[in-house]
């Protein structure tokens, strides 16, 4: 689910003039004040190093509600070269056409597109090839092949990181709550019940928000099915909620920088495959167009890529050895990311047994893909005697 604020723009502004940095200011209908961006990341390769500025020549509508007025996260796809059909008939006229069987006419034009996961409302979306558009200002640096080719990975794993980096805050708030009677470090199964309890309230939180339109009390929702949650599990209700969410603003702001990362050798060997396996998947158009998101290339894409975030997740910006508190979250969170390498290996053995991707190429990629999965199942081994003795 997306909140999508396109019709109510008046006009805004978006500066990628600092690399790794995206910021900008949006004017809505109604608000007397933009909107702010302060975004980790960079645009696509036609954004990059450059002030756009947009207008919107129809704005309309009210601003929803929900929506914050400082919108610090991480980028998802900037660009104002996105491909799309423009009508060229009226937006009423089209459904006389549908109801004739007749196709309208229509030709290739520019969209903005416009996208961002932000800590207070998810995913936020402006998409429209209306806006009178203009590049201001010199541009200040220009993105090679291999940074847009980095970047678009960092964008198809964007909701997944942002949704873990949520999990890390409220991980720490809860952290924080049980340091006060108990001492001892977090066993592996508090970890996997702590992350399996996070899948639940995301899963309802989201479906909520669907239900009751993007107008909704975001934060109500939240505190409800928090309370639901611990009633159903029979735990203490403890006032986590708003601790989290700054702490996980403060992580995006402070941490969340795409090239600024301290990456740990296993998670970066995950990132370089998944970045080669897009090229190749593109390259050797080993996924048709319209094919289902699990066709067996793009399903191996796919999980090799959520194997990645999840390494990230765990592995990233973390001393080695790590501290003895953190050696349960991060087991349970490389058992999953096992998961999604066995997911694609899954899909490897598809791939060969109906021949959509070359020999050789399925074993190079199986060979790294084992090799990954091996090192991972090593490092759970080492954190779990460490557990064991409590050294």
């Amino acid at each position: 689910m997306a909140l999508r604020i396109d019709e109510q723009v008046i006009r805004g502004e978006i500066d990628n003039c600092e690399r790794g940095r995206v910021v900008g200011r949006i004017w809505l209908v109604g608000w007397s004040d933009p909107v702010v961006l302060d975004l980790a990341g960079n645009c696509w390769r036609d954004l990059a190093g450059r002030k756009l500025e947009f207008v919107n020549p129809e704005p309309k509508g009210a601003v929803h509600q929900a929506l914050k007025a400082e919108q610090k996260g991480k980028v998802g796809d900037i660009t104002a070269s996105r491909k799309v059909k423009v009508p060229d008939v009226p937006m009423e006229e089209i459904g006389e056409y549908y109801a004739a069987k007749k196709p309208f006419p229509w030709h290739w034009g520019n969209s903005l597109y416009l996208e961002w996961f932000s800590v207070l409302n998810g995913r936020v979306v402006i998409e429209s090839a209306n806006f009178q558009l203009n590049i201001v200002g010199e541009v200040a640096w220009e993105m090679s092949e291999k940074e847009e080719e980095s970047q678009r990975l960092a964008n198809e794993q964007a909701m997944v990181g942002f949704m873990d980096t949520l999990a890390d805050a409220v991980e720490s708030a809860e952290g924080e709550e049980d340091n006060d009677w108990d001492a001892s470090p977090m066993s592996e199964e508090e970890a996997d019940r702590m992350l399996h309890r996070n899948d639940i309230l995301t899963d309802r939180i989201n479906a909520r928000l669907e239900r009751e339109s993007i107008d909704c009390d975001y934060d109500r929702i939240i505190k409800e099915e928090i309370e639901r949650l611990s009633g159903e599990t029979k735990e203490p209700n403890i006032e986590w909620m708003e601790e989290a969410m700054d702490v996980g603003e403060e992580e995006l702001s402070l941490n969340m920088e795409v090239f600024g990362v301290e990456e740990h050798a296993l998670s970066e060997r995950a990132r370089e495959l998944t970045l080669q396996l897009f090229k190749a998947k593109r390259e050797g158009q080993w996924v048709p167009d319209g094919a289902h998101e699990e066709h067996p290339a793009a399903y191996l894409v796919e999980s090799v890529a959520k194997a990645g975030v999840k390494l990230s997740g765990a592995l990233d910006d973390v001393d080695w050895p790590p501290c003895l508190d953190n050696c349960a979250m991060i087991i349970a969170r490389l058992k999953r990311a096992r998961v999604y390498l066995d997911d694609a290996l899954t899909a490897l053995e598809s791939c060969r047994e109906q021949q959509l991707i070359d020999f050789g190429s399925i074993g190079v990629v199986a060979v790294e893909v084992i090799d990954i999965a091996k090192e991972a199942d090593s490092i759970i081994e080492e954190l779990r005697a460490r557990l064991k003795e409590g050294w």
